[in-house]
């Protein structure tokens, strides 16, 4: 994926994390990341759809994250939460992208955000998330 998408998925942790932590209105969320000079050049469209997607499907995604997490989501570390999130939407709704880069995204983003062993974690939950929701994608992956 482009850097201007990648920055995109960076900034909607953020972002996720912000709201999750404050519930501070989306619609004022989006337009601080959109006028903050320090903010990594992002691709707007692409953190839009993904910042609200998310916060849309909240319920069907936490239930897809808890479906294979040995954590309560109540106590989960809220960056895991965010990245476990962004990555399961993007499972869930974008088949545009591909299933590896949607988890190698949010494992690099955990590399850079999360705990130490954080990327760990959230490579193991989001490849047992894929298998579940794009099997055929997978299945063809390992024929090629």
């Amino acid at each position: 994926m482009s850097r201007p998408k990648s920055n995109a998925r960076q900034a909607v942790v953020q972002a996720l994390y912000q709201w999750q932590m404050t519930g501070e209105n989306l619609e004022e969320i989006q337009r601080q990341f959109e006028a903050n000079p320090e903010t990594e050049k992002f691709h707007k469209g692409y953190f839009q759809t993904l910042l609200f997607g998310v916060v849309e499907q909240i319920g069907e995604l936490d239930e897809a994250i808890s479906e294979f997490s040995d954590r309560d989501l109540d106590k989960m570390d809220p960056v895991e939460k965010a990245i476990l999130r962004l990555g399961s939407y993007e499972l869930m709704s974008k088949p545009e992208v591909p299933f590896r880069v949607a988890i190698n995204e949010s494992v690099n983003i955990a590399k850079s955000f999360g705990s130490e062993s954080s990327h760990a974690y959230v490579n193991s939950i989001l490849d047992k998330v894929a298998k579940k929701l794009r099997p055929l994608e997978i299945k063809a992956k390992r024929r090629s």
